[in-house]
């Protein structure tokens, strides 16, 4: 394959205004570029786009790491980042790390060597490599940022819901069809969302005095450790009233529990999810939910990224706390002993 220097030698030019044609041809006399063009047709000259990105420190492509790319509350925040990436004329690089830090040391490693231009982390875990750009760069903000999680500790720009919040107006919500007894079951306590919502639901517990009867199981947002905690909590003696689940797949999982034990959802018991994923609606009885704004979320991301990209200053943005709504539908309703009253 040709190179530059023979395209320049051809047009009788510079090998760095054979770069600006290419590049920024508005810079560049008609007749040169003109010459310039002619010499990289007739060479059939491909320029090296990796050589290019090491000279202008971008690659108009964004990455993304996802820590599991199967569950459906990633796939709308995916859309928005992808939306708003394409129509500031960036591409995104899409890495489904399940989990594993390893991948996701993998991923950072290519912002590391300048593949990206900035990381968009869905996760909970900043990987090393990119601790270690933030931490090098600083007091200059890094381009990496987090959305869904927030955690200050982590020291990056986030976009997020305020998940104590709305995990408390999901209690009010059953505290005020008259439940008392309420199970929880949680995400993995190593995430701040998790960590989050628990604090919001314990604390509308303390103010409602009801602490005694708030039962807490642990699940990992399956559809699978939702049906295993709510057969935990069903089994008991005193079996609650109502579930609380951190996500929808596992408040789905709730519910197929409770319909194998022969118990009607909400006549028996109520169950309320979080995220309104696609699907909430469709599960029979359709599922009330604390709804998150995913698309918004993928694009307000993609916001700050380029706004650490484009400023002069280096100054962090500000994280940004996104609106949720609690969406009540069929699967929450008075206990029975309310409804006899």
């Amino acid at each position: 394959m040709a190179n530059i220097y023979e395209v320049a030698r051809r047009a009788g030019v510079s090998t760095a205004t054979v770069s600006r044609v290419l590049s920024q041809p508005s810079v560049v006399s008609p007749d040169t570029r003109r010459k310039v063009l002619q010499a990289v047709e007739s060479l059939d000259y491909a320029p090296n786009s990796a050589a290019k990105n090491l000279r202008t420190l971008r690659t108009a492509k964004l990455l993304v790491t996802v820590p599991d790319i199967s569950n459906p509350f990633f796939s709308l925040i995916l859309q928005g980042i992808e939306d708003a990436a394409q129509r500031e004329g960036y591409a995104v690089l899409l890495g489904d790390t399940q989990h594993d830090e390893e991948r996701e040391e993998r991923y950072a490693l290519m912002l590391k060597r300048k593949e990206a231009d900035g990381l968009i982390v869905l996760g909970h875990r900043l990987p090393g490599e990119a601790a270690a750009l933030v931490r090098a760069m600083a007091p200059r903000c890094a381009p990496v940022v987090n959305g869904c999680e927030f955690s200050p500790k982590l020291g990056i720009p986030s976009v997020h819901i305020d998940n104590a919040k709305a995990a408390a107006e999901a209690m009010d919500h059953l505290y005020r069809l008259g439940h008392r007894r309420i199970g929880i079951v949680t995400g993995p306590l190593v995430s701040p969302l998790s960590r989050d919502r628990l604090r919001g639901a314990t604390a509308r517990a303390k103010q409602q005095a009801a602490e005694r009867d708030f039962i807490v199981m642990h699940g990992d947002f399956s559809i699978e450790s939702g049906a295993a905690a709510a057969e935990r909590l069903l089994g008991r003696r005193e079996r609650p009233t109502a579930i609380f689940c951190f996500n929808d797949e596992m408040a789905m999982g709730a519910i197929e529990t409770a319909r194998r034990r022969g118990l009607r959802v909400p006549l028996d018991v109520s169950v309320v999810g979080f995220d309104d994923i696609r699907f909430a609606r469709c599960v029979d009885p359709p599922l009330t939910t604390i709804a998150q704004p995913m698309r918004a979320i993928g694009e307000g991301t993609v916001r700050l990224l380029l706004h650490i990209l484009n400023s002069e200053d280096g100054a962090a943005p500000e994280s940004v706390t996104l609106p949720h709504t609690l969406t009540v539908r069929s699967s929450t309703a008075p206990p029975r002993a309310s409804r006899a009253r």
